[in-house]
This record gives C-alpha cells, sequence and structure tokens, in this order.
C-alpha cells in the first residue's frame, strides 16, 4: 500500500487536478485537506473542461469516496452547485461517495462581505484575495467561534450559534466598514435549508480514513494552492489562510504523518503566479505573453490572468525540502515549445550579493534578484512523445537539470490538458 499526497510546489496553479484524475483508478479513497472555493482544480475530459472548487478530482471516478476534510473551510451554496453540476452529468450519483467532515468549517454571507470590504478599503495594497470569504472564516475558526458542518446541520445549534455571531459581525460591518447590517433570518432560512440538503453527507470523517487505512485502502491526499502561498512558509502575508504544505494535509484530513508514504510535487516548467505578491522571475515581455497565451493561464477560479515567469530552482528546491518530496511531476512541458532560449532561476541575489536559500521577510522578498542559467529551447512538438527518449534532447537536459538541482526524480510528464497527455517515467504506487 502506497499513500500519497500531491502537493503544489509553486504558487498554485500546477496541475494538481489532472495529475489527481491520473493516480485516482489506482486509489480508493481521495481526501481534500484545506482551502475552501478559493481552489480550482481543472480536469479535460473527453475534450470538456470540468472546474472543481470543493469536492475532490476523485469525482469523476465512480468507485472512489471522496473525503473533504476537518481542515476544508465550505461555502455550503458552492457545495451544493458542486453537487448538483456532476449529477447532472451523470457523476457523484452514489451519495455514500462523499463525506464530508463535521469538523469543516462553514462560510457565511458575513465572511464572503468582509473579506470582499476589506480588500477594496486596502486599495492598491491589498493582498489580492479571492473574495470568498476564506480567510475570515478561518479567522472565526482560530478565535473560537466558529460554526461547523456538524452545527449546520442541526437547526437549534445553527440559530443559537448565527445569532450570536451575527450580531458581532453587523456591529463590525457598520462600524469598521461602513456597510449595511445583515439580516438573521434570511441567512438562517437559506443555511438551514443547506443543512438539510448536506445533512446525509456529513460524517465522522476521523473514523472513515482510520478504518481505511486499518484495511489497507489507498488514500490520495489533494493539495490545493501551492507551497508559495502556506500561511506559515509562503511569501507572506501575500498568502492563502491555511497550511498547504504536506505537513498540513495529515492535519487538515485528521490522520497521522505515518498515513502518508509518498509526497508526489506538482511543478510547471515554468511559474506562474495569481493576485498580488514577490514573483522574482516575473516576465512583462513577449515571452511572458508567449507562455500566457499558449499556457491558457487564467485562474480557474477567479478567471484572473496568471503572471508568468522562468522556471525558479531556487524556490522549486526549497519547497522540496519543506515538503519532503519523494517525487516529481513538471506538468505544461509543451508550453515552453518554440522557444529558442530557457531561462532558469538558481540563485537569488539580494543588495548585490548572493544568498543561500529564500527570503524571510517581504521587505527582502522586492527587492530580491534571480540569478539565471540560460539553456537553448526546442521547437520540436511533444505531444506524440510516449518515452523520455522520444523528447527533443533539449527538453531532456532541461529536465536532467531540474532533478540535479532540487534533488529528486521526476515521475510523471504532463504533456497537455488532456486525460491521457502524460509520460509516467517512474512508478509512485
Amino acid at each position: 500500500m502506497t499513500n500519497i499526497a500531491v502537493i503544489g510546489l509553486q504558487w498554485g496553479d500546477e496541475g494538481k487536478g489532472k495529475i489527481i484524475d491520473l493516480l485516482t483508478p489506482q486509489v480508493d479513497v481521495v481526501i481534500r485537506c484545506q482551502g475552501g472555493n478559493n481552489a480550482g482544480h481543472t480536469i479535460v475530459l473527453n475534450g470538456e473542461k470540468r472546474v472543481l472548487h470543493l469536492i475532490p478530482s476523485g469525482a469523476l471516478h465512480q468507485k472512489c469516496l471522496c473525503v473533504i476534510g476537518d481542515g476544508v473551510v465550505v461555502d455550503p451554496k458552492v457545495l451544493i452547485d458542486e453537487i448538483e453540476g456532476l449529477k447532472a452529468v451523470g457523476f457523484l450519483q452514489n451519495p455514500k461517495q462523499l463525506a464530508i467532515s463535521g469538523n469543516a468549517h462553514v462560510i457565511f454571507p458575513y465572511h464572503i462581505q468582509i473579506d470582499q470590504l476589506r480588500e477594496t478599503k486596502k486599495g492598491g495594497k491589498a493582498i489580492g484575495t479571492t473574495g470568498r470569504g476564506i480567510g475570515p472564516c478561518y479567522e472565526d475558526k482560530i478565535a473560537r467561534r466558529g460554526i461547523r458542518m456538524s452545527d449546520l446541520v442541526d437547526p437549534e445549534i445553527l440559530k443559537h450559534r448565527l445569532e450570536g455571531n451575527l450580531q458581532e459581525k453587523n456591529e463590525y460591518l457598520q462600524k469598521m466598514l461602513g456597510a449595511k447590517p445583515l439580516v438573521f433570518n434570511e441567512i438562517y432560512e437559506k443555511y438551514n435549508s443547506y443543512g438539510k440538503y448536506l445533512k446525509n453527507y456529513i460524517a465522522n470523517v476521523n473514523l472513515v480514513l482510520q478504518q481505511k487505512v486499518k484495511e489497507g485502502f489507498k488514500l490520495l491526499f489533494e493539495g490545493a494552492q501551492g507551497v508559495g502561498l502556506d500561511l506559515d512558509h509562503g511569501t507572506y502575508p501575500y498568502v492563502t489562510s491555511s497550511n498547504t504544505v504536506s505537513g498540513g494535509m495529515a492535519t487538515g484530513a485528521g490522520v497521522s504523518p505515518k498515513a502518508i508514504q509518498h509526497v508526489l510535487g506538482v511543478a510547471k516548467a515554468y511559474a506562474t503566479r495569481v493576485g498580488h505578491g514577490p514573483f522574482p522571475t516575473e516576465l512583462s515581455d513577449s515571452v511572458g505573453e508567449h507562455l500566457q497565451t499558449k499556457g491558457a493561464e487564467f485562474g480557474a477560479t477567479t478567471g484572473r490572468k496568471r503572471r508568468c515567469g522562468w522556471l525558479d530552482l531556487v524556490w522549486l528546491k526549497h519547497a522540496v525540502w519543506l515538503c519532503g518530496v519523494d517525487s516529481l511531476v513538471i506538468t505544461k512541458l509543451d508550453v515552453l515549445s518554440e522557444l529558442k532560449k530557457l531561462k532558469v532561476a538558481m540563485v537569488y541575489q539580494l543588495n548585490g550579493k548572493k544568498i543561500e536559500g529564500v527570503p524571510s521577510c517581504l521587505e527582502d522578498w522586492e527587492k530580491v534578484e534571480p540569478v539565471y542559467e540560460e539553456w537553448e529551447g526546442w521547437n520540436e512538438p511533444l505531444e506524440k512523445a510516449t518515452c523520455f527518449d522520444e523528447l527533443p534532447k533539449n527538453c531532456q537536459k532541461y529536465l536532467k537539470r531540474i532533478e540535479d538541482f532540487v534533488g529528486v526524480p521526476i515521475s510523471i510528464l504532463s504533456l497537455g490538458p488532456e486525460r491521457n497527455a502524460h509520460i509516467h517515467l517512474r512508478k509512485i504506487m
């Protein structure tokens, strides 16, 4: 048995959804561990694109149990819409295919409104959140005033806790953000109906996973966002509100770290970032435009254009060490075809001096400069390659340089968005 955690090693949008979909036929359970509907996993199946925001990508495989873990924050309306959307096209027909932790916290309208109004007030200093209420929901969780899925399905508990929270939130909305107060009955009626719909999906996820591990079932832990957005280890404060590193997956799922035997790190063959925040290798020229256009670099959740840049091996090596990565997946390798020259960041300079590793504070991140190594590109298309030796020689050299620098092997190459556009280099299960 090999249980695998799939981690994004950059700033999200690495193509994890496709890789999870690729591995799911070999596993029994797929678990989403953190984040909320600020993440989106895109899967292309028979030419049709599907974006999943909360439900694990395993939903597209009938025999797979999909779990939304303790560490996820759930917008129940988004979740219900997603369930109904999957049902309408023949997926998720069996309600036992989805288990939602009663410990997962619930996003309410006041979370969303606070999130959006705060960003508006910050103006040019905005973090660049998705405005989905994720951060304010995690704030309530940490402050021990959050409302959980187990509360949502009990009308009396929901009423009691919502009344207390809304009184406080309305005062904050009015006095601090200049907004109108929200109406209790409107929210309660909607959320009570959500609770009735979702009640049969709520489960003791810790017990479910414990039993699955004991019985030898294979588990796949599905990461959201990327290491660069980790609350503690990312480019703070331009980060998400949860832990995206491999250690956070055990906490968010409710299992021992020993339950994860292989950490699979996913990285693009170049780099992208959505929203604000440090991005040392960002390109604002025709090459950046090429990557954005050919790579269809638009956020799966927000539709925002992704900033594009050269592959940053300084950051990638740091992320590999931080997450204990066992092997890599390199995605969107095909996007680099037709570029005459490729650059890869090998070290950072700060104030004219080379530094070890990555900066720890925002002020240094904003001043850091990458030192590049230049490589010859390739013109040949990659779509027809079925093994490593069929790739262009310059492409092979590029990949070997990545392996040598970060110190772990590449297991899978993704050569396009379709499910079958990939090459397996090493067995991981």
